[in-house]
């Protein structure tokens, strides 16, 4: 509907613009300077560039496919106002064409400044780029160009869902990978793959996802050949284009429609109540460093975009070659308008940003105490209701967890409660202070009249990184396929094999495996704050110890559906407890006090009221309670964990008259079982078992159980 409103705004306006100039043949004349990137008019095209310190730019009319360009459009004089060029083009149909920008001016890499007329530049706001439509293959090498999109998607009367943060359980995946083995897809690999799998993800019970990388990329970017096979870009983290979809994830070519599968996908996640969350990465470009190619930001202004040594080279606090130079007005405003374009025309619901800390460096790479793009993202009005979460930490050494300037807006990925509880649950009982603080929600970092309740995404595992099957099935990472020679990926994964590297068909080693999987997915899902988890690790995805598949495009990266079948059990122990903190609002904390005046958190460890972790041999039992308005009662959840070797008796709080305490989940059962599980004793005790996880629940005599069937059967 973007051009629609476009089109009301300037129809009296056009009814009276006539062509003033002609040029290379085409009638033009000033256009509208406010309106970047190349929009559709009557009659037309308006094409608007900015550059501060060019002295010069041409605008590169070619036919599609065209190795050369049919038409060179010189910008005059006065067609420009402050650092705005702008043009309308006249009778140009938008189908037939393709565009692109030649800049001149000075050359002193010293100072930055790097013009030079023979470079091909993209539009640093093109809705829409050509060269690589399908996966793998590029189709010229002579750059990249724009095309301009008719943005006429109808959304309807459709709404976001505007789930809370702290209701959300989001669910990490790449668009490709996802569906690339999938057999029950049309269209594997590509947003309808993902669009076929809307049923899984709504039997799954999850209710956001979180794509990698889709703004364009270049995966083809650092090619090579290891043992034989080829390895790419995959991930994405590589950015091409800002404003445009990754073309080779629609299923079919879409000439001036690029994104109609892309919207068709979230118009119906949001439709089965399913929040769409976008990974994007402003941190750094394709570009790379010295280098590295001119696709658009050099040529335009390299001094502006990106962060610069005094002698100017690249400062690299991304890990990729260049940083960019977030804070500057110029910069700022482009990615500020970025986001707004994918919420207001894609209808996004939130952004995770790559290496955020690199958000808030001033233009000398230091860390800024009120970084003006991250409070001007936290308090733009178009962005009000989008989730903004940061990666809060970079490959420059700046690590914020806990500390990211969030001015009362900013969620982050908690990389605290990763560590700690991967510590914690494989046999670290010294680590079991620091995990129960993480299970209530790192209130050490995240003071709730500061950080609100969403501030903390947690997440046990994550694309970088092992999967949770790796997590407990090795000691060390296996990143041969890479071709570094198991150089590169983390190091400090806080893992454990259970006694055997990789596959074994030891039963032992397997059901401990199970077990651990389990006590995970427990307690990740039994956490204040919001939960993460990647596609696949509800079915036990291998990556075969690869912890930095960054460049994997096959059966590494691809999750492997059979998978799903052989690891039902796991499956289903992840939906029951989704289903289950959706059951709980105590765990959120979304709820009301508690009617019977126990605290909204509390920790607690063999016995109640007593966290003494180190002579409780590294025993945690945290309780969650509120007053659930549903139920019309208190609602009140007993977590234990026993990370230790041997079984622990564990003393059970109190509870009000009336109330008793029922199992609800017990990973160390016998028969792979979770449920009814006879380990009460008496009243006041359980027994839980060695590496398991306890959940129990406060209900009135015989009336909760029976609910919660009814519930799963429907």
């Amino acid at each position: 509907m973007e051009d629609v409103q476009k089109y009301l705004l300037w129809t009296d306006e056009m009814r009276h613009m006539i062509p003033l100039d002609c040029i290379a043949g085409f009638d033009v004349r000033p256009g509208f300077y406010i309106y970047e990137g190349a929009t559709p008019i009557p009659n037309g095209v308006n094409f608007t560039v900015h550059s501060h310190g060019a002295t010069s730019c041409e605008l590169l009319l070619y036919h599609r496919m065209a190795e050369q360009p049919y038409a060179v459009l010189p910008f005059p004089e006065n067609y420009k106002i402050g650092d705005v060029y702008s043009m309308i083009v006249f009778g140009l149909n938008v189908e037939e064409f393709e565009y692109a920008y030649r800049l001149d001016g000075p050359y002193d890499p010293g100072k930055g400044l790097l013009f030079d007329r023979n470079h091909i530049l993209l539009d640093p706001y093109a809705k829409a780029v050509t060269g690589q439509s399908t996966w793998g293959k590029k189709v010229s090498d002579k750059g990249y160009r724009a095309r301009v999109v008719r943005n006429n998607f109808d959304w309807g009367a459709a709404a976001n869902p505007k789930i809370p943060m702290e209701d959300l359980i989001i669910y990490e995946l790449h668009v490709r990978g996802f569906t690339k083995m999938a057999a029950d897809v049309t269209a594997p690999g590509t947003f309808l793959g993902i669009r076929e799998k809307i049923p899984y993800l709504k039997e799954l019970g999850i209710n956001a996802i979180e794509m990698m990388p889709i703004f364009e990329f270049d995966e083809l970017s650092d090619r090579r050949s290891v043992n034989g096979k080829e390895v790419l870009n995959y991930w994405g983290y590589n950015t091409v284009s800002f404003f445009a979809p990754n073309t080779s994830y629609a299923s079919a070519v879409e000439y001036n429609r690029e994104g109609l599968e892309l919207k068709e996908l979230i118009k119906a996640l949001h439709e089965n109540g399913i929040e769409v969350i976008l990974d994007v990465v402003f941190n750094h470009t394709a570009e790379g460093n010295e280098d590295g190619p001119f696709i658009s930001f050099k040529g335009f202004d390299n001094n502006i975009y990106y962060l610069l040594t005094p002698e100017g080279y690249y400062y690299n606090f991304s890990g990729c070659g260049n940083t960019m130079n977030c804070n500057h007005p110029v910069v700022q405003r482009m990615i500020i308008d970025c986001l707004r374009y994918w919420v207001t025309t894609y209808r996004v619901d939130g952004f995770r940003f790559d290496l955020a800390s690199i958000l808030g460096r001033n233009e000398d790479g230091s860390p800024m105490e009120n970084p003006p793009l991250l409070q001007a993202l936290a308090r733009d009005s178009i962005l009000a209701d989008t989730k903004l979460i940061a990666e809060a930490w970079d490959a420059g050494g700046l690590y914020q967890v806990g500390d990211f300037p969030a001015f009362h807006r900013w969620s982050e990925w908690n990389g605290r409660y990763r560590d700690d509880l991967r510590e914690y649950l494989k046999g670290g009982i010294w680590c079991a202070a620091a995990a129960a603080r993480r299970i209530t929600g790192s209130l050490d970092l995240y003071d709730p009249a500061v950080r609100g309740r969403g501030a903390s995404v947690n997440f046990i595992n994550c694309h970088d990184g092992f999967t949770l099957y790796d997590l407990y099935a090795y000691d060390w990472k296996h990143n041969e396929a890479n071709g570094w020679e198991n150089t590169d990926g983390c190091n400090d994964n806080r893992s454990w094999n259970c006694g055997a590297e990789g596959e074994t068909e030891n039963e032992e080693v397997i059901k401990l495996r199970m077990r651990l999987i389990r006590n995970a997915c427990a307690v990740l899902l039994t956490s204040r704050g919001t939960p993460m988890f990647p596609a696949g690790d509800e079915f036990c995805n291998t990556q075969f110890g690869n912890n930095n598949a960054y460049c994997q495009d096959n059966e590494i990266s691809w999750l492997d559906w059979g998978r799903l079948q052989t690891y039902q059990k796991i499956y289903q122990f992840f939906r029951h407890m989704i289903g289950f903190r959706k059951r709980h609002p105590a765990i959120q904390g979304t709820g009301k006090a508690a009617v019977c005046g126990f605290p909204e958190t509390s920790l607690h460890g063999r016995k109640p009221w007593k966290a003494d972790y180190e002579s409780d041999g590294g025993v945690v039992a945290v309780m969650f309670a509120g007053y659930d308005p549903h139920r019309n009662q208190d609602d009140i959840v007993y977590l234990i964990i026993n990370a230790f070797w041997e079984a622990a008796e564990v003393e059970l709080p109190g509870l009000p008259e009336g109330l008793a305490w029922q199992m609800e989940i017990n990973t160390g059962a016998e028969g792979e079982e979770y449920r009814d599980i006879p380990l009460i004793i008496g009243n006041s005790r359980v027994l839980a078992g060695e590496r398991s996880v306890l959940i129990l629940t406060a209900e009135k005599s015989g009336s909760r159980r029976e609910a919660a069937k009814k519930s799963e059967r429907n």
